[in-house]
């Protein structure tokens, strides 16, 4: 499958918005929308290995041009990406 432009800038903007609950969720201010839609991507690959690891089910999947993307897993690993962050930085 292919993915368009127009599927790939839907999947930015949801990874943006994944990206900035988990940020919020974990206390993290610092960073604008290039940080969000990074740890929205870094979050669904996370979220999802630990699903996979886990054995859990994927709830939430939203399929954009033929793509699955983990909408709550990916809250849940950009939380746990940024709590882990802090913990490595040392910031409260």
């Amino acid at each position: 499958m292919t993915l368009t432009i127009s599927g790939l800038i839907i999947l930015i903007l949801i990874a943006a918005v994944c990206g900035a609950i988990g940020r919020s969720i974990a206390g993290g201010t610092h960073g604008g929308c290039l940080v969000s839609i990074a740890l929205g991507f870094i979050g669904a690959l996370l979220g999802s290995a630990i699903a996979r690891y886990l054995h859990l089910a994927e709830p939430l999947m939203l399929t954009v041009s033929g793509e699955r993307f983990p909408i709550l897993w990916s809250i849940i690993g950009a939380a746990l990406f940024v709590a882990l962050v802090h913990v490595i930085s040392g910031r409260r």
